[in-house]
This record gives C-alpha cells, structure tokens and sequence, in this order.
C-alpha cells in the first residue's frame, strides 16, 4: 500500500469516527462537525475569520461563555460591515438622529439591539429573524456579563452554529 492510499484511508476512518462519536452529548468530536460547517463559511473577512475561530478555540478549551461573546462578536461584525455596505447611506437615510458619518461611530453610538431593528427596517432580516438575532443577543448578554447562566459544550455547539447559519443566510442579501 502506497503512502497518499495509506493517509487516504486514515482520513477517511477519522471522519467516520467523528460521524459516530458526534452522536454523543459529550464527545469533543461534535465540534470537528462544527468546523465542517464554519469551512462553508466563505464569506468572511480576516477580522470576521479570526473572532469566529477565537470562538471555536474557545469550545476547545471548555471555555464556553467567552465562546458565546465571540461568535456574536463575528456575527456584529460581519452585520456592520452588511449595513455599510452603501456606505452607510440608507443607515443615515433610515436613522437621521443616528451619529453614523463611519461604520466606527455607529459600533460606538448604537447599540446591537438598534442595528437588529435596522437592520429589519432596511430589509436585511425578517420579523422572525430579528427575533431569534435579539434572543442570541440576550444569550450573549448572559455570558458576557454576571450572571448565573453556564452553558453546556451543546448549548455552545448549538449557538455557534446557530451564528455561522445565520451569517450564511444573510449573506447574499444586499441593502
């Protein structure tokens, strides 16, 4: 048996057991499916690229609140730059009172809750999915701040490729 066949075989016997290991609650391969579907994401910028990876660096070592903050991190991030996408023409136009002359002064003068709702009166995100957006924001929130709220490996899984999915449907919409 040749070298590339050998490593071919073994390749293809990891991702079988992490096919079967995925299956379980507990098991570290539930987050090599994770990656498989933050691979897809090809949408990214650098700075978008690094906070989602932080965020799976983050599930590797159990650290699961901070994973939290930083996969919305790239989620915000990755909205922003959508909403500038016009240079912020339409932002301005739909939110006169806003200080938003750069895509810096909006991140430091509104809030995340704000730009969701913009962000669904601009036509990027639908009723239902505002909502969901506003319900990662609180679980975000929960971990970000005090508070009695400890996710699990799955909860964490679920929200971070909750986020990824979202990012992949908001995509290809433009303002």
């Amino acid at each position: 048996m040749q070298l590339p066949e050998l490593l071919g075989r073994v390749r293809a016997f990891e991702r079988e057991a992490h096919g079967i290991l995925a299956v379980h609650e507990a098991a570290p391969s539930r987050l090599i499916l994770l990656e498989e579907t933050y691979k897809k994401l090809t949408v990214l910028n650098l700075r978008q690229d690094d906070l989602l990876r932080q965020s799976l660096r983050c599930i590797e070592n159990e650290l699961y609140r901070a994973a939290h903050v930083m996969a919305w991190a790239g989620f915000m991030d990755f909205l922003e730059e959508k909403l500038a996408s016009d240079g912020l023409t339409k932002l301005r136009a739909l939110r006169p009172a806003w200080k938003a002359d750069s895509l810096e002064e909006v991140r430091d003068n509104v809030v995340e809750f704000q730009l969701l709702e913009a962000a669904r009166d601009l036509g990027l995100l639908g009723k239902t999915e505002t909502k969901a957006l506003h319900g990662l924001l609180s679980k975000r929130n929960e971990c970000a701040h005090p508070s009695n709220y400890f996710p699990s490996m799955n909860e964490t899984l679920g929200y971070v490729t909750e986020v990824l999915n979202r990012i992949g449907t908001l995509h290809p919409k433009a303002l």
